[in-house]
């Protein structure tokens, strides 16, 4: 496969650094292609603005149809054709960050929204005109693999854990922006207690990475349901008779847990 292997850390002698390096040697090794954007060391620019799009700065500024207008035409600055090109050579993508504030750093949703534009990712159609979307879409045919540490417990982010269960806690990244456009996402990989890791937490981690890498290519993605799929009816609603009277982000898996 070729793989894009996309990292948000600052320092590369942190555990991240380690596993990013680590990740991609192993990747190698089982012979895929890889290539990087490591976002802090590229000096990567998060602030959408009109300057991406040629747009006249004397004309109001609406994102969504200036970056379709630019990508049409190639008018997009050179950073994001960059990342353009490194997507569609891709097979998959490997998303390394550390979870902060519940989050992305802020320098990987710039990514996100810089890249992910109009026309490319997202708001393309299918031949009868609808909008191609969760489970379809720009990226369609990709895998996915969300790498994240957390400076918490393991038990602290279960499903009973104070700070939330870590699928729902990235379902806005799983399901509203991998998903969105298309790609098939596999289960996240976490790796808890990265403050603290010492040697054998760092042999532990690079072993779990290990094993979701030999799987990249074939492990079972995460079921959701796809929005064409007759599970939501025509308000996007999904159908009564799916997971009835349940409310949580799980109803949007074919097989909630």
């Amino acid at each position: 496969m070729n793989v894009l292997w996309i990292f948000a850390h600052p320092e590369r002698r942190s555990l991240n650094g380690a596993l990013r390096d680590h990740g991609l040697a192993t990747l190698r090794g089982l012979g895929h292609s890889v290539r990087q954007s490591d976002l802090y060391a590229m000096g990567w620019n998060p602030l959408v603005t009109p300057a991406d799009h040629r747009h006249d700065p004397r004309e109001r500024f609406r994102v969504g149809a200036a970056s379709e207008r630019a990508h049409a035409t190639g008018a997009l600055s050179a950073d994001i054709r960059a990342e353009h090109d490194k997507i569609a050579w891709a097979d998959a993508l490997v998303l390394q960050f550390p979870l902060w504030w519940y989050g992305m750093p802020a320098i990987l949703k710039g990514w996100f929204d810089r890249v992910f534009v109009q026309g490319f990712a997202f708001g393309v159609t299918d031949a009868e005109g609808r909008t191609r979307r969760y489970g379809d879409g720009g990226l369609a045919g990709r895998r996915a693999l969300v790498v994240t540490t957390a400076g918490a417990r393991p038990t602290g982010l279960g499903p009973r854990g104070v700070h939330g269960d870590t699928a729902q806690l990235l379902f806005p990244l799983l399901h509203g922006t991998l998903w969105y456009t298309g790609m098939r996402v596999l289960p996240p990989l976490l790796i808890p207690g990265a403050d603290r890791a010492g040697p054998a937490d760092h042999a532990g981690a690079a072993a779990a990475l290990d094993r979701r890498l030999r799987g990249l290519p074939t492990d079972p993605p995460l079921p959701y349901r796809t929005e064409a799929g007759g599970d939501y009816d025509d308000d996007l609603v999904l159908r009564p008779d799916l997971a009835p009277g349940r409310t949580d982000l799980g109803v949007h898996l074919t097989t909630p847990g």
